[in-house]
């Protein structure tokens, strides 16, 4: 058996459906966790594969991408937000959502290079019921779908970095931890494929608490599945600035 980590979001729910609604079911264990949480037992070896946040995947002993299939963006994303009750000028902190290490750097890669701000960033698991709208947060997931609105100023990551690289953005990717029999990675590749294929019989079977119409609507529109050059090619280029990021971070004794 092949033990994955999936993540219990509104944006896996396709591949989800497809995983649990194919042969290959039979053949993998399947659980469910937190972004953060996926990427520490992949990297720890208590999982085989995982959907993990990309700003982990170097991070991991013998990372393999698997091919054709990602959690991305081409557009506005809708669940990966910085939220705030004061315009990007007038910022002095940002809690940071502490379920994914892709998002939270996204956004410090953001406020230095394109914002040109730089607010204390703290992380914390942000709880839903102690939202201050005043105050600034990054929210990711199904939390920045329920509580986004209710702020005054809200700012789409996917968008804020399309229109700084002009690139697309990935926010996790299929990943194991070893190398792994081909018509496995095929017939895995092949589930993930019939789920998002299969939108609304995910949706119906579990709409994750929303609206049914809506819900269909954001995987839609919102998120962009296929793992193509392009965000490949956005996927280096944030890698590279998030090297440039963690050096800046680096200090010199003496």
């Amino acid at each position: 058996m092949i033990t994955v980590s999936a993540i219990s979001y509104l944006n896996t729910l396709p591949f989800v459906y497809g995983l649990e609604n194919h042969s290959i079911r039979k053949d993998i264990e399947l659980q469910f966790h937190t972004p953060a949480q996926s990427a520490k037992k992949l990297s720890e070896g208590t999982v085989d594969i995982g959907i993990v946040p990309v700003a982990t995947i170097p991070f991991i002993k013998n990372n393999l991408i698997l091919p054709q299939w990602c959690i991305g963006a081409e557009e506005k994303v809708a669940s990966v937000m910085l939220c705030s009750g004061k315009p990007l000028s007038e910022i002095k902190s940002v809690t940071l959502d502490s379920e994914s290490a892709t998002s939270a750097l996204l956004v410090r890669i953001l406020a230095s290079r394109y914002w040109n701000i730089v607010p204390l960033f703290v992380t914390e698991v942000i709880a839903e019921d102690t939202l201050d709208t005043s105050e600034a947060y990054l929210l990711i997931g199904d939390k920045a779908l329920r509580h986004s609105a209710r702020f005054k100023f809200v700012y789409d990551l996917a968008q804020e970095w399309i229109e700084f690289s002009s690139l697309p953005f990935v926010f996790a990717c299929w990943t194991a931890n070893r190398e792994l029999d081909r018509d496995f990675v095929n017939a895995f590749c092949d589930a993930l494929a019939f789920g998002v294929r299969n939108i609304e019989r995910a949706v119906e079977r579990d709409s994750r608490g929303f609206e049914k119409n809506y819900a269909i609507r954001y995987l839609r529109e919102n998120v962009s599945y296929k793992l193509t050059d392009k965000k490949k090619a956005g996927l280096t280029e944030f890698w590279r600035l998030a090297m440039a990021e963690h050096m800046s971070k680096v200090r010199w004794f003496g």
